[in-house]
């Protein structure tokens, strides 16, 4: 029983990427800087794995005999979104980013939309969040209309208070912008955005959900046409369209995806992948530029790594990886264009291997097909597993 266990903190970024500079985040280190705006971190378990010989990360120093093995994942897709991250990991590489709208979405596109779902919207604005729920909340409250916004990121947002617009309401509208937003306006993703609360005390709920565009073959397809098992864990199902996925686990935050991720690795039994997307990073603390949070997740999963490390069976393999950064040092509350940490451990697997700087997020993914004997031939990427695993 072979099994790939694939972790991905969000958004746990660890260095700009050459093109940084035309996406405007040029000096953008997520774990460095967060590293060093709180003093220094402490992540043992990582850095035994090998996280400190990645970058100079205060707190987490080099070590010359690590656990695991550790190296670094370019992103080779244009963009720096979860979707395009994750999909790249699968061997997808995307040529053309997913459209953004930094004036807002074309009138026209709006009319439509509340045609469809037979209401005016608020908003259409590039905004954080939690501030736009603050600025136009109270107007919900009073017109029943739903507030969409966006970002620097692909993304259509529709927001909406629990007790005004029901959760199967707010993601019915949500199916109806999906169908609406294909083509040249093919946004990554449509997110409800439920929140709760009152006036000056707006509170976004664990209940988002993500409408992806449907990807195009990947990794995720040929281990289940392999005869193998896909288990996602947090918003994998959403940020893949629900294709391929054989069980999905939604969770409430970071703690609740650990507790999920360990419930599956010792009481299920199957051969394939186990994804896994942990949210709070990016979420919490990143898009609301909160080092000292970020900080606290960051050493929270690491405090749980022994347990997740204790339970894997003699045949799987972890990987530790991230998807795109959000530096929460910087100006910017959105997403940056870095590279990734990888970190790797199992029985299998050699202690102390470098894997150095891989030119993909999709070599992840092609070491995952090689391990699980899949031809992933025309998948994109390059498999490290020669490098990594005992003989």
């Amino acid at each position: 029983m072979s099994r790939a266990i694939v972790i991905v903190l969000d958004s746990v970024g660890i260095g700009e990427l050459e093109d940084s500079h035309l996406y405007g985040d040029e000096g953008s280190n997520t774990l460095v800087n967060t590293a060093r705006a709180v003093g220094g971190l402490h992540l043992p378990h990582m850095q035994a794995l090998g996280l400190g010989n990645l970058d100079d990360i205060m707190g987490v120093d080099p070590i010359a005999n690590s656990q695991g093995a550790y190296g670094i994942m370019k992103e080779k897709s244009a963009g720096k979104d979860t979707t395009t991250g994750h999909w790249e990991m699968m061997g997808i590489k995307l040529d053309k980013p997913f459209p953004t709208y930094p004036q807002g979405f074309p009138l026209a596109l709006v009319e439509e939309f509340e045609r469809r779902i037979g209401r005016r919207t608020l908003g259409n604005l590039v905004a954080s969040g939690t501030e736009i729920i603050k600025e136009l909340g109270q107007q919900h409250l009073e017109t029943g209309y739903p507030i969409i916004y966006t970002s620097a990121d692909s993304v259509f947002q529709i927001a909406a208070h629990e007790e005004i617009i029901p959760l199967e309401e707010l993601y019915e509208m949500c199916r109806i912008a999906r169908a609406m937003l294909q083509h040249e306006n093919g946004v990554g993703r449509v997110i409800a955005r439920p929140f709760v609360g009152q006036a000056g005390n707006f509170i976004r709920t664990s209940n988002r959900h993500d409408y992806s565009l449907q990807p195009s073959e990947n990794l995720i397809d040929l281990i289940k046409n392999a005869g193998h098992k896909v288990v996602g864990v947090g918003k994998i199902k959403d940020i893949f369209a629900g294709r391929g996925i054989d069980e999905s686990y939604p969770i409430k935050n970071n703690q609740d995806g650990v507790e999920k991720t360990l419930k599956i690795i010792q009481e299920s039994s199957f051969t394939g992948l186990l994804f896994v997307n942990l949210i709070d990073f990016d979420q919490q603390y990143g898009h609301r530029n909160d080092p000292r949070g970020y900080a606290q997740a960051l050493e929270e999963f690491d405090s749980r790594l022994p347990e997740i490390m204790a339970a894997l069976g003699p045949n799987d393999l972890l990987f530790i990886t991230a998807d795109h950064g959000c530096d929460p040092t910087t100006p910017s509350t959105d997403h940056s264009r870095e590279r990734v940490p990888l970190l790797v451990y199992g029985a299998k697997i050699k202690g102390g291997t470098p894997i150095g700087i891989r030119e993909s997020f999709a070599d992840l993914g092609q070491t995952i097909a090689e391990y699980l004997k899949i031809k992933a031939d025309k998948l994109y990427g390059n498999s490290f597993l020669q490098e990594i695993i005992k003989l």
